[in-house]
């Protein structure tokens, strides 16, 4: 079973799951979670007869990290996590949304930390401006604007699970129970948080992700946002090692959504970039 640790980094204090031994593997959240999103992903490594060193944190603001008033790095705040929990050899990024943008970011900033990538429908620092947007989509965006200018956190929350864990073209509510009474409760927990602190602009990525010698394995889902989908293809065409699945019947959390598909594809792809030493 994972221990709780607290790493701190600068004057933040990190909540952070370690757990077995073996290669590392660190899991980076959405920005609509915290790290509860991959206790499937823990459990399932846990269950493995590969050994693994599961690492897994929740960043400034979300679950049990709060904000600080100071300038930060997510990045930063990764190798802080690294070096508390004693990892000196490369890790395996495992990251989904603005936690894949903090992995691409990593792998450029110090390629001698990370030994692979998993990337779950990735956000990438200095992607360009979505400018296509369907009408269905507006729709959603005057209604969350709306919201946010009322401070009203229950609409928000909804809107948010509408649009990141249904799809923000499938109908509200295509995804209920335990999963989707886990996002509000994460979500809701960083949309309440205290903000303080500002992030530290990381350098654009977008350019430079075919630089990115490490294997890596691209998922994202087939309800997922437009410009997100693009974006993965870009990935996919860019990156020289990349193994690219687009889920059906997924949006935005696809691990959270069908966790043994994504497990199989987790353990294959962990099984090989382990054995590459």
């Amino acid at each position: 079973m994972p221990t709780s640790q607290i790493v701190s980094s600068g004057l933040a204090e990190l909540a952070t799951e370690v757990g077995g031994a073996g290669t590392p593997v660190v899991f980076l959240h959405a920005g609509v979670a915290d790290r509860r999103m991959w206790d499937a992903q823990v459990a399932a490594l846990e269950r493995a007869a590969a050994d693994y060193r599961t690492v897994a944190f929740d960043r400034r603001g979300f679950g049990e990290t709060p904000h600080v008033e100071e300038r930060y790095s997510h990045v930063d705040d990764l190798r802080a996590v690294l070096g508390a929990v004693g990892e000196r050899e490369p890790a395996i990024l495992v990251g989904c949304s603005q936690g894949g943008r903090i992995a691409l970011d990593a792998a450029l900033a110090f390629p001698d930390l990370v030994r692979a990538l998993v990337l779950v429908a990735p956000a990438i620092s200095g992607a360009p401006e979505v400018t296509a947007i369907p009408a269905a989509i507006r729709a959603w965006i005057d209604k969350l604007e709306v919201a946010e200018a009322e401070a009203d956190v229950d609409r928000i929350n909804a809107l948010e699970a509408h649009a990141w864990l249904d799809g923000p073209l499938a109908g509200e509510g295509r995804v209920g129970g335990a999963v989707r009474e886990l996002f509000l409760a994460m979500n809701e927990l960083a949309l309440r948080a205290e903000r303080r602190g500002t992030e530290i602009e990381p350098v654009s990525a977008y350019e430079r992700v075919h630089e990115i010698a490490v294997p890596t394995l691209l998922i994202w889902g087939d309800l997922d946002f437009p410009h997100i989908a693009l974006r993965c293809e870009y990935l996919k065409a860019q990156l020289p090692e990349v193994r690219a699945h687009r889920l059906r019947n997924a949006a935005h959390l696809p691990n959270l959504e069908h966790p043994d598909q994504f497990n199989r594809l987790l353990l294959d792809f962990l099984s090989r970039a382990a054995s590459r030493g």
